[in-house]
């Protein structure tokens, strides 16, 4: 099974956008290392009753103090906390903090604005399940 975004790719993309966003000084100066989030795919099946699509599951651990960049997924996500907390919130929507066992949904045309860990000193793991088009990557930066 092909990894859909490594956590390289994605310590890169997030790297990236902070020092465009801040300058690369400043954005070494808030911190030695990337708080890169680890993701890691389960499971992924293709949906032969709707053709060119897939189930995917993967999981999202955040170290503590991590912060998603601004980004969109072109699927359906159905997001479910296992530990710590996690802050959350699609353009248009409310912020919302969320706990072990609580949900959230993203659909193919929400942005993704917010999604960081809430604690500053313990980690945030969650597990996502996406319906999405094949071809299609997991994660498009946007603003």
């Amino acid at each position: 099974m092909k990894p859909f975004l490594t956590s390289k790719a994605y310590a890169l993309i997030l790297c990236t956008l902070i020092a465009a966003a801040f300058g690369v000084g400043s954005a070494m100066a808030a911190t030695a290392e990337p708080l890169e989030a680890k993701v890691t795919e389960l499971f992924s099946k293709d949906l032969p009753e709707c053709p060119g699509k897939e189930g995917l599951m993967i999981t999202v651990e955040y170290p503590p103090g991590s912060v998603d960049p601004i980004h969109r997924h072109p699927g359906h996500g159905f997001i479910y906390v296992l530990e710590g907390s996690i802050i959350m919130q699609v353009r248009g929507g409310q912020e919302v903090t969320l706990t072990p066992g609580q949900t959230f949904y993203e659909g193919p045309e929400d942005v993704h604005v917010v999604g960081r860990n809430a604690s500053q000193t313990k980690p945030a793991k969650f597990v996502v399940f996406w319906v999405k088009d094949k071809a299609a990557p997991v994660f498009i930066p946007t603003k």
